[in-house]
């Protein structure tokens, strides 16, 4: 690859926005020999990095270990929870996000990239404007990201927060309202409640973890029961106040929820407005950029890729979706793994992972007729009876086909999920999976087990 110098401003590709998808479209492209500027107005990996998924999980961990002390008798262990150290949990998270963001920027440096800091705009076709400086590209990459949504009227302030905010806190509450039992909220009142707070979440749909096959979501609800943390399904926002004692959250049904603070978890919106998109000729969508099956926009050799494309916000689909447009940009013709067939994980306890189609929506796809499914209880599974955990796996499949979905909800199965998605995505049929070795005692015996149920060959299964 050719070095390039600072007054160098014409390049292969400029990506416009640092996080996952952006970053990903970098690498990829030097590897093939491309030239890459990234602009980034904040912090290379975006809020990935920075704001969710890293953050997050490290505050899930802490929870976890919280949960781990006081429930540490039942194997034998003698052990006090004495408290939540909120400053060394916050120290912990950014220790972790410091060495993750160092190592990205070494990354990007050894490789050549040039990173731009500044807020940039899309000025043409072939042109981002950062500043006073202009960058010209073959191609342009669209990555900028999302940001959390909040309700029409509902305005973010005081103690009305989202998780940017939450993220910050130097505090705990004893008391949460959560807007939202996506996987947003259902994290963080599995962090607070293992804090110790009451926690009591509000969601419009008929079930917590709602985008999930059903006999998760009610698995799901089953065990926030047993966790104390109340829910209220079907539940409509009225509205919310505040004042000395914290908020008091109003629902159409005239109850009143009181709390210390309110999270509004109702997704993330797209960073699409007042960088240019539109004045370009970039068609949007209700703020997303539309793209064609190769992640084109509708100004040629404009490219959008991450969460401001319709679909899967998550990081992982914004890595795949980078290194697909780089290698498309370079020719390569390379295949994309649909919304559909990539994993999905939320890290509450239990966790939740999946990848597929629900049985139902198999049946919608396939035929009523065609489809048929099997669920295997984690009750079965000695490593899952070990870690104290309850739950289960499902596999759906076409009769006489390949498995076309693996749904799974336990503590610990988000690390099933590889071995699940390789099923999905190889498009095996249970026979083969069935013919290979699980180790034991793992949880992966329970995606064997329900492997051998569905060839007809069970062994641990009625």
């Amino acid at each position: 690859m050719r070095s390039k110098c600072v007054s160098d401003q014409s390049f292969d590709i400029v990506v416009l926005g640092g996080g996952s998808a952006g970053y990903a479209v970098a690498l990829r492209a030097v590897q093939l020999g491309k030239t890459v500027a990234i602009v980034e107005k904040d912090k290379l990996g975006g809020t990935c990095l920075h704001r969710g998924c890293v953050p997050t999980k490290a505050m899930l961990h802490s929870a976890e270990v919280a949960d781990e002390v006081r429930d540490a008798g039942h194997a034998g262990v003698d052990a006090e929870l004495k408290g939540i150290d909120i400053e060394r949990v916050t120290a912990f998270r950014e220790g972790i996000v410091s060495k993750k963001y160092k190592g990205l920027q070494g990354l990007l440096k050894a490789k050549g990239i040039e990173v731009v800091e500044g807020e940039g705009k899309l000025a043409s076709p072939t042109t981002v404007q950062v500043g006073d400086r202009t960058l010209t590209g073959k191609n342009i990459v669209l990555a900028t990201g999302s940001y959390a949504k909040t309700l029409p009227g509902l305005e973010i302030t005081g103690n009305v927060i989202t998780s940017e905010q939450a993220l910050r806190l130097d505090w705990i509450p004893q008391r949460v309202a959560i807007l939202g039992g996506g996987v947003i909220g259902v994290e963080f009142a599995s962090v607070w409640r293992a804090f110790g707070a009451e926690v009591t979440i509000i969601e419009g749909l008929p079930h917590l973890v709602a985008n999930e096959e059903e006999s998760v979501s009610k698995q799901f609800e089953r065990a926030y029961k047993k966790r104390g943390i109340q829910f209220k399904l079907g539940a409509r926002f009225s509205g919310v106040t505040q004042d000395d004692s914290g908020v008091h959250v109003s629902l159409e049904t005239g109850e009143t929820i009181d709390a210390d603070l309110l999270l509004v978890a109702v997704g993330r919106g797209p960073n699409t407005a007042g960088v240019g998109y539109e004045e370009v000729g970039v068609q949007l969508d209700r703020g997303f950029v539309t793209v064609d099956d190769r992640l084109q926009t509708s100004v040629p050799g404009v490219y959008a890729v991450g969460d401001i494309v319709p679909g899967l916000q998550l990081a992982h689909r914004g890595y795949q979706q980078g290194i697909f447009v780089a290698e498309e940009i370079a020719g390569l013709e390379p295949r994309m793994v649909q919304d559909i067939n990539i994993p999905k994980v939320t890290y509450s306890d239990p966790e939740v992972a999946s990848i597929g189609y629900s049985e139902a929506k198999a049946k919608e796809q396939f035929g009523e007729d065609r489809i048929e499914s099997y669920e295997y209880s984690l009750g079965g599974n000695a490593k899952s009876e070990i870690v104290g955990t309850t739950g289960s796996v499902k596999a759906v499949r076409v009769k006489d086909g390949p498995v076309v979905g693996v749904h799974m909800i336990g503590r610990r199965v988000s690390e099933l999920i590889g071995e699940a998605q390789l099923i999905v995505n190889w498009e095996a049929y249970p026979e083969d999976v069935s013919q290979l070795v699980h180790a034991h005692p793992t949880q992966h015996e329970a995606l064997g087990e329900t492997m051998m149920k569905l060839a007809g060959t069970p062994l641990h299964a009625i």
